[in-house]
């Protein structure tokens, strides 16, 4: 296995030279940053801190999820526990995705927990998220 560490999915975003993990939403254009300990700006929301600001006024917006390959055939990692690692077909094949032993969790939508040394190639990728949403886009969940 790679000595990279999964991580998952998640926003991460940079203000005022600062990185905090974020959240798209609640408008198409805002973001609601986060933090563990109290910072000017924040609002205390249990045992955390969150921001909302928009968009524009980041530094910079990303995208991290940890991709690999599973039976030759992409996939991304959602979590990872001692059973090993969760992941989620990134292919376009169904056929292909049951065969490797997914299962289907929605129309399309493929999930396994296998031991990590069968997941190869793993990376994290970082996907720039563009300041301004696209016009008419809406938030949606990942």
């Amino acid at each position: 296995m790679s000595e990279i560490e999964p991580v998952g999915l998640g926003f991460i975003a940079r203000l005022h030279d600062q990185t905090y993990a974020a959240a798209l939403g609640p408008g198409p254009g805002d973001v609601v940053l986060f933090s563990e300990e109290p910072r000017e700006g924040f609002d205390q929301v249990g045992g955390y801190w969150r921001r909302r600001v928009r968009r524009d006024e980041l530094q910079w917006l990303v995208l991290l999820r940890t991709v690999g390959a599973f039976g030759g055939e992409p996939c991304v990692v959602l979590d990872e526990d001692e059973d090993g690692l969760h992941i989620a077909y990134t292919g376009h094949s169904g056929p292909k995705a049951e065969a490797l032993g997914y299962w289907m969790v929605d129309h399309g939508a493929y999930e396994v927990v296998v031991p990590h040394e069968e997941v190869h190639s793993i990376r994290v990728e970082r996907i720039p998220v563009p300041s301004q949403p696209a016009q008419g886009a809406s938030v949606s969940n990942m």
